[in-house]
């Protein structure tokens, strides 16, 4: 990593010795130190100086660790601190501990020991961060309805969108229709530094390639009837900014080595031009498909797959995160019923219902499906029965059954589950909903649903 990248450490401690021996240790690990001798110098490098970590001596003169600890508790600085001394005790181990230190480390320590420490509390402080950024970018409205879920498979996906988006790095997007790859690649740009720039997204299976072309590359003034003026193309008006391409798999060979050009040499011919064009653009493309198999059916050309598949980013299909289903649910219905200045309840049968079918068009079908229903609703209160036939006739989406083989029904499965989760933690319902990734009230509400009491 870069000196301007690299974690910024400092260490404090009265016995210049130790202060230099462990500098040199972790400046050899890649971080930039610093070192104060005295609690009171310590505390201005504090005031002054960028850190993500600290290593604070217990016992020092005039200002000791546990009063760094305590500055940098009531600061607005959160930043994580390791306790060393070579007086330990339980008292003071746990007086640390208490007044918010990361860990307490006894000397003499092992080297090993410490590094990892060291790493585990920086990769907490860059968690954090990505945590805060990712949070902030749903506060500002610019993830809805895609980006809703507790369930393991999309805090994945967060945490992958939030260690990318600050780089330039091209990503590629994959996912079956209606699952949301341009809402994730709106936000990989919103949580960018190139977020002040624009977003340009174009679907490359809507037009035919002459004309998708145009699009991306721009053209001069007579290149082809009609052309009566030069005009710029998309990845020009991208500067600075991020090119969505939605189902990049659509395009044709001779395309692709156009949009091979650009990302290895950051340049563009506009229709009818020799003279190229530099671009500073980042590149994100989707696709419902798998462009592995389409490589290896010649479909789709190799080297520029690899230049796409920087980072790859895989989003699970709605019928592997069932349980977000309630939490989009409740979603669309505030959004649909605000809309319509409308108060709409939900009846409990409707979780159970939606949450067993399979929804082959992802989150978009389920939207579509709530905003139906509230249109049609009368009662106030949504039922299954305001919800298409498909989702609620028998069989619909499931796998057909083999000759000597039962199947339960989803809610049947979530059902026993839950009540195995339960009984595992005997009947603590925080734990259970820790355990299941979800909130107290969406297991009370599943609760209700099965008519489980609560013993």
């Amino acid at each position: 990593m870069s000196s301007i990248d690299a974690p910024r450490i400092l260490i404090v401690d009265d016995d210049r010795a130790a202060l230099e021996s462990l500098g040199e240790v972790l400046q050899n690990e890649g971080y930039v130190v610093s070192c104060a001798n005295t609690g009171v110098q310590a505390l201005d490098m504090i005031q002054s100086t960028p850190l993500d970590l600290v290593l604070t001596d217990l016992r020092m003169r005039e200002i000791d660790g546990m009063k760094v600890l305590e500055t940098i508790r009531n600061s607005e600085k959160e930043v994580p601190v390791i306790v060393m001394t070579g007086f330990a005790s339980m008292e003071t181990a746990i007086d640390a501990i208490r007044n918010g230190a990361y860990d307490y480390l006894s000397k003499p320590f092992k080297l090993d020991h410490l590094r990892a420490l060291v790493r585990r509390a920086l990769e907490q402080v860059q968690l954090r961060r990505e945590n805060r950024k990712l949070r902030s970018a749903v506060e500002q409205g610019e993830t809805a309805s895609d980006v809703i879920g507790h369930s393991p498979e999309m805090v994945e996906v967060y945490k992958l969108i939030a260690r990318v988006a600050p780089l330039a790095t091209t990503v590629l997007i994959q996912g079956e229709s209606g699952t949301g790859k341009e809402r994730m690649a709106r936000l990989i740009h919103k949580t960018s530094g190139r977020n002040a720039g624009p977003f340009k997204a174009i679907n490359c299976g809507a037009l035919t390639e002459t004309l998708l072309e145009s699009e991306l590359f721009g053209y001069v003034k007579g290149a082809f009837t009609g052309a009566g003026a030069s005009r710029a193309g998309l990845f020009e008006s991208a500067q600075g900014g991020t090119c969505f391409l939605d189902e990049i798999s659509d395009t044709s060979h001779s395309l692709q080595m156009k949009l091979l050009r650009v990302l290895e040499e950051r340049e563009v011919l506009r229709v009818g031009s020799t003279q190229p064009i530099q671009v500073d653009v980042r590149i994100i493309a989707a696709t419902n498909r798998t462009l592995e198999e389409l490589v290896k059916s010649q479909e789709f050309r190799e080297d520029l797959y690899y230049r796409l598949k920087v980072v790859t980013l895989n989003l699970p299909p709605l019928r592997q995160r069932r349980g977000d289903i309630p939490l989009l649910l409740d979603y669309f219905v505030r959004r649909y019923a605000g809309a319509a200045a409308r108060t709409v309840a939900v009846h409990e049968s409707v979780y159970s219902l939606l949450t067993s079918y399979d929804w082959p068009g992802n989150v978009r079908e389920l939207e579509n499906a709530v905003e139906r229903a509230i249109a049609l609703n009368s009662s106030g209160v949504l039922t299954p029965d305001d919800f298409p036939e498909e989702v609620r006739k028998p069989g619909r989406h499931t796998a057909p059954a083999e000759p000597g083989l039962a199947f339960v029904t989803m809610a049947e499965k979530e059902k026993e589950y839950v009540l195995e989760v339960l009984g595992a933690t005997g009947q603590n319902v925080s734990r259970a909903a820790e355990i299941l990734d979800i909130d107290r009230r969406t297991l009370y509400r599943i609760l209700e649903r099965h008519g489980i009491e609560r013993v």
